[in-house]
């Protein structure tokens, strides 16, 4: 395969847009779904239950989750768009990327339940559509990320190399191989041979 042939992450994942009431309803859902997370396992969440906590009808909840995995993933990409872009001209590239890579890959660190949950969800929605396209749209915020830390002139090879490493930490996290603090300290040297910096420099 040529060094050419580099998968390019479209930027605008199509997402129907919600009016402001179906905002709220949507963010009062997600909120409840995150906070039962916190206090139970993958295995003992479900839509009603989540519904009951939003205090909306199971029906609403369906509306916007078609499945326990939907929502889960829903949850991750609320995280991942929480993570600031590392674009600090004064710091030098390997300090964005690894500043970058390190706030993505500790989103859920602190919170096993929530990790748990959103690795089963994300990895095995299987053929489920919808969290197809929520994949589509957490791969597209990690693209985003990444190349805003390695700059403007970013050879499409060295982001794609980047997230191939990133998602490729996180399996390796979600499978209790390694705690996120481990694969974040992790990154940092792989991120260095990538780039091509010294370490020691």
């Amino acid at each position: 395969m040529s060094s050419d042939a580099v998968p390019v992450v479209v930027d605008a994942v199509a997402e129907t847009p919600r009016n402001r009431r179906q905002e709220e309803t949507f963010r009062k859902v997600l909120t409840a779904g995150m906070e039962m997370l916190r206090e139970t396992s993958y295995a003992d969440l479900t839509v009603r239950a989540v519904a009951a906590r939003a205090k909306v009808a199971p029906a609403t909840a369906y509306t916007y989750f078609s499945s326990k995995n939907h929502l889960i993933a829903e949850v991750y990409l609320d995280l991942v768009r929480q993570v600031p872009y590392f674009t600090d001209v004064n710091d030098s590239m390997i300090t964005r990327v690894d500043k970058a890579l390190r706030a993505l890959t500790l989103v859920v660190a602190d919170e096993p339940e929530v990790a748990a949950a959103c690795t089963t969800a994300l990895l095995g929605g299987g053929s489920d559509e919808a969290v197809r396209k929520v994949r589509d749209q957490i791969g597209a915020e990690i693209h985003r990320r990444i190349r805003s830390a390695v700059g403007p002139d970013a050879d499409p090879r060295t982001v794609s190399a980047l997230e191939m490493t990133f998602f490729g930490a996180l399996v390796n996290a979600g499978s209790g191989a390694f705690t996120y603090h481990q694969i974040a300290d992790r990154l940092t040297y792989v991120v260095g041979l990538i780039l091509g910096e010294d370490q020691n420099a």
